[in-house]
């Protein structure tokens, strides 16, 4: 049965729907809805026409002010973060920096290549298709020069060295993602990079797959991939509004509380237990798959692993100059 949304929420708050767990576009109509029934009332002699452009009006003027529920994002503007494709994103300015030797995906995108190169565009796989040791050791290697390095992981828990590729997450999810990109393919127990790919990266350099594999990464890619988490909640729809509130406030925590808040719906996705509300799990996946599987993995931010010394740490990040470099919002915070 369809929820009325004057009727109770069924989150079992006591509240009605409409303030409780409707979504914050949802409460937007129906506040428009209410406009045009205050507007019936007070002239009932309105025609369809003059009804209509009143209530086009009254879309328009709500969908283009900031809300509060959005952090002072429009509904306009978070359609657009939404669901707009990757190049036609609005009030961000997405570049390729200068330099990406700070970036662990896109030293191992170099790693693969160079190699290909090397022996006339492909390589062997392994048995099990995997990358070949050789690449993996010299991926394993770069890590003192990444803004992880700092936290001193063992080896069998590191996502940045392992012994082969199926113990080295941020290698094979580099790997996944070029070949989403189109960079690379494997036929005949061989790793190719594409013709029009090594054109490309012998004229322009690395920088030339910076945003491919960017989208491939927001758009393409499963970020349950790495995990078993039995929730299967799609955090990719929201990655913009989540970049840009990290960027303005570091605060793991606080990115949560603003993305219940605007998108409450989530929460209904995971079920209470014994050990985790829906707000944990939601936080838990947050920061498994949105900061430390993607923004770490690209070099935009370090978190530190440790949630506990005598008491639970605080979860910030530290915001890498590649973060900044790479995207620049026109909305202020």
């Amino acid at each position: 049965m369809k929820l009325g949304r004057n009727d109770p929420c069924h989150c079992g708050s006591g509240k009605k729907f409409k303030h409780c767990c409707m979504s914050s576009v949802s409460k937007q109509h129906a506040q428009v809805f209410d406009d045009v029934e205050t507007m019936l009332a007070m002239n009932s002699n309105l025609s369809l026409d003059e009804l209509n452009a009143a209530l086009q009006h009254k879309v328009h003027d709500r969908n283009n002010q900031p809300h509060p529920d959005f952090c002072g994002v429009s509904p306009a503007q978070m359609t657009n973060w939404l669901n707009a494709p990757f190049n036609e994103l609005q009030w961000v300015t997405i570049s390729t920096p200068d330099s990406l030797s700070a970036s662990p995906v896109m030293r191992y995108l170099a790693l693969i290549l160079d190699e290909a190169m090397a022996q006339e565009g492909s390589f062997k796989a392994t048995s099990k298709g995997n990358l070949p040791t050789k690449l993996v050791k010299q991926a394993s290697e770069l890590l003192p020069e990444f803004g992880v390095a700092q936290f001193e992981r063992d080896i069998s828990i590191s996502e940045f060295a392992g012994s082969n590729e199926d113990k080295f997450n941020a290698l094979h999810y580099t790997r996944v993602l070029a070949e989403i990109s189109g960079i690379i393919y494997r036929r005949s127990g061989r790793y190719h990079v594409k013709k029009s790919a090594q054109k490309q990266y012998q004229a322009l350099g690395i920088q030339t797959f910076f945003k491919p594999m960017l989208e491939a990464a927001v758009s393409k890619y499963n970020w349950g991939y790495l995990d078993g988490f039995e929730y299967d909640t799609d955090l990719r729809t929201f990655w913009l509004f989540m970049l840009w509130r990290i960027q303005s406030h570091n605060s793991v925590d606080q990115l949560v509380k603003e993305v219940m808040t605007a998108f409450p719906d989530l929460l209904l996705a995971f079920r209470t237990d014994d050990y985790f509300s829906p707000e944990k799990n939601l936080s838990v996946l947050i920061e498994s798959r949105f900061i430390e599987r993607f923004l770490q993995f690209w070099g935009f931010v370090t978190i530190d692993p440790r949630r506990f010394n005598t008491e639970p740490v605080e979860r910030r990040l530290q915001v890498l100059p590649l973060l900044k470099q790479t995207f620049q919002f026109t909305i202020n915070s």
